[in-house]
């Protein structure tokens, strides 16, 4: 090689010198796909994790108002004793940490065990018993609770509230039922209500 074909070489990079120069580039893009790719991935994730936590939170709600609709047609069909699940004024909370006995005395005896097996039934509904995986109770919302309180004595007006325990903090719901079960803030409680008037016949 003469010295001119030798400085054409050394100044345009030669055949060797250009693969490495194109091998480097080539690695880099590579590398740049490898980090488009990856965030693109970690958004994926994240877009599973919130539609995840999302569709639970739909779940639940739907249990939630199928436990509260179960209730106001049993309260409904035994509307002469509908003050025995309210337990008068004070309200009575079923559910996650619920250890009462229900009694009913306001009826026949007929429609008094009717409210009876109706309280006991729908407290081992809130605790999940619809639906159950290795001898866990599983068919309901997380730390689910339900209320019935009697809002107008005069008018029988009955307010039944169903809370559970949900995934993200947002408003806290206005009803009273579970206050103070479900964090600080009240952000994690959920809640679903349904007014109830018995007519005066």
């Amino acid at each position: 090689m003469d010295s001119t074909a030798r400085i054409f070489a050394i100044a345009t990079g030669g055949a060797s010198g250009g693969c490495r120069t194109a091998g480097g580039f080539a690695m880099l893009e590579v590398l740049i796909t490898l980090l488009i790719l990856l965030l693109g991935l970690l958004g994926l994730l994240g877009l599973m994790t919130r539609a995840n936590t999302a569709e639970l939170e739909s779940y639940q709600r739907v249990q939630a108002v199928i436990l509260m609709r179960d209730m106001l047609n049993r309260i409904e069909s035994n509307r002469a004793v509908a003050g025995c699940y309210s337990n008068g004024t004070v309200g009575t909370q079923f559910g996650t940490e619920y250890a009462g006995t229900p009694t009913c005395t306001l009826g026949s005896a007929a429609q008094n065990a009717q409210a009876v097996a109706d309280m006991i039934d729908w407290n081992a509904l809130l605790l999940g018993s619809a639906e159950t995986k290795g001898g866990n109770k599983i068919g309901a919302m997380i730390g689910a609770r339900g209320c019935i309180t009697q809002i107008d004595a005069a008018n029988k007006i009955y307010m039944i509230s169903v809370v559970w325990q949900g995934m993200t903090p947002t408003a806290a719901p206005k009803v009273t039922c579970g206050q103070g079960r479900y964090g600080a803030t009240e952000t994690l409680r959920r809640a679903a209500t349904v007014t109830l008037r018995i007519g005066i016949l």
